[in-house]
C-alpha cells in the first residue's frame, strides 16, 4: 500500500463520507473509490460497509485505521525531526489572523511550539478588508483564514477548524427577539461592505450577495475589521453573520447573536505564500495537519438559539456572559 494510498484510507476513516474525503484530498470521489477497492482486494476483505446513505468501518477496517494512523504519526514525525535537524528550525513564524482567530487557534499554536521549542510564533492581526495583504507584503509567513481561498499566488493547507454561522443583530431590533434567522430574511437587513481588496467569492463565504431564492442583500456601511463591524451593528445600522466563535469572544453590549440555521459552515485553514520556501512554515502545516486540538470546536446547535437576552441558557447575552 503506496503511502498516498494510506493518506486516501486514514481521511476517509475519518469522515466516513466519500465526498468530503475527495474534497479534503483535492482528488475525485471516483479515485477514493479506486483507492478503497484496490486496498480491500489487496487484504481479502472489505474495509468499509457502504450503503446510499452510510459509511462504517468494518471490524477489519478499525484495526487497519488504528495500526495504519499509529505508524503514519510515527513516520511523518520522524520525518518532520529529521527536517527539523537538517535545516535547524529556529527562528520567529509570524501568523496573521482575523478578530479573535487569533485565541481561538492557541492550542494549535501550542502544539506547534511543543514540536518545535526552538521557534517563536508572533501572532499579528490581519484586516477583514485585505485579507491577503499581510501575506503578499511578507509581513507574515501564514494566515489562518476562512476557505475558499482560490488565489493562484497562494497555497491552502489543511482545515483546522470548522464551525457554524451566527447572525449578530442590534439587541433592540424585531429580530432579536426571534428564535433564529434564515438566510432568506436577510433581504431587509444591510450587511457590512468589506471594500473591494476583498475578493467576492471570499466575502460571499460569509456575506452573501443574495439570499436562496435571490433576493439582493443590501450593503451597508463600510468596515474594515470585526470590532468596526460589531460597532455598526451595535449601532442598529446593520446585522452581520460572523462565526460562531464570535459569541464566545464579543460580548458586546447592545447585541445579539442568533442562529443561522441554514446556513453552511465555515471552515479555517492556513494560507501561505507559494513562493515561501520556509521551513517552519511547512514544519506548521505539517503539525495542522496531524493536529486534532481543534476538533470539535465551533460546532453550533442547529435551531437553537446562541445568544439573546432571554435567560436559562448558556451562552452570551447582549451585555455579556450568563
Amino acid at each position: 500500500m503506496e503511502l498516498r494510498d494510506v493518506d486516501v484510507f486514514l481521511t476517509l476513516a475519518d469522515e466516513l463520507h466519500f465526498g468530503r474525503t475527495a474534497e479534503r484530498l483535492h482528488i475525485s470521489q471516483a479515485r477514493v473509490s479506486q483507492v478503497v477497492k484496490r486496498q480491500e482486494r489487496a487484504i481479502g476483505a472489505a474495509l468499509f460497509e457502504r450503503t446510499t446513505r452510510t459509511v462504517r468501518l468494518t471490524p477489519i477496517g478499525r484495526r487497519l485505521r488504528d495500526d495504519l494512523a499509529h505508524a503514519r504519526d510515527m513516520f511523518e514525525e520522524a520525518i518532520t525531526r529529521a527536517k527539523g535537524a537538517a535545516q535547524g528550525l529556529r527562528g520567529s513564524l509570524r501568523v496573521g489572523f482575523l478578530g479573535a482567530m487569533g485565541h481561538e487557534i492557541r492550542p494549535l499554536i501550542e502544539e506547534f511550539r511543543s514540536h518545535h521549542p526552538d521557534c517563536e510564533v508572533e501572532l499579528v492581526e490581519s484586516r477583514l478588508c485585505d485579507p491577503f495583504g499581510l501575506l503578499r507584503a511578507e509581513e507574515v509567513d501564514v494566515q489562518i483564514l476562512w476557505l475558499p481561498v482560490q488565489e493562484p499566488d497562494l497555497a491552502v493547507g489543511p482545515v483546522v477548524l470548522t464551525e457554524a454561522c451566527v447572525l449578530a443583530v442590534p439587541a433592540e431590533s424585531d429580530l432579536a427577539c426571534l428564535g433564529s434567522v434564515a438566510w432568506e430574511e436577510l433581504d431587509d437587513h444591510p450587511v457590512a461592505d468589506l471594500g473591494c481588496l476583498a475578493p467576492t467569492y471570499w466575502v460571499e463565504a460569509l456575506l452573501p450577495r443574495r439570499t436562496p431564492n435571490g433576493r439582493l442583500i443590501k450593503r451597508g456601511p463600510s468596515a474594515r475589521t470585526v470590532q468596526e463591524v460589531l460597532a455598526l451593528v451595535a449601532d442598529g445600522q446593520i446585522v452581520s453573520p460572523l462565526h460562531q466563535h464570535s459569541t464566545r469572544y464579543f460580548a458586546y453590549p447592545g447585541i445579539t447573536y442568533l442562529p443561522l440555521p441554514d446556513a453552511p459552515n465555515i471552515q479555517w485553514a492556513p494560507v501561505w505564500s507559494v513562493t515561501n520556501r520556509s521551513g517552519l512554515v511547512h514544519a506548521f502545516a505539517q503539525v495542522a495537519r496531524n493536529s486534532t486540538a481543534l476538533r470539535g470546536r465551533g460546532r453550533a446547535q442547529r435551531g437553537r438559539r446562541v445568544a439573546g437576552p432571554s435567560a436559562g441558557w448558556g451562552g452570551y447575552t447582549a451585555g455579556g456572559p450568563t
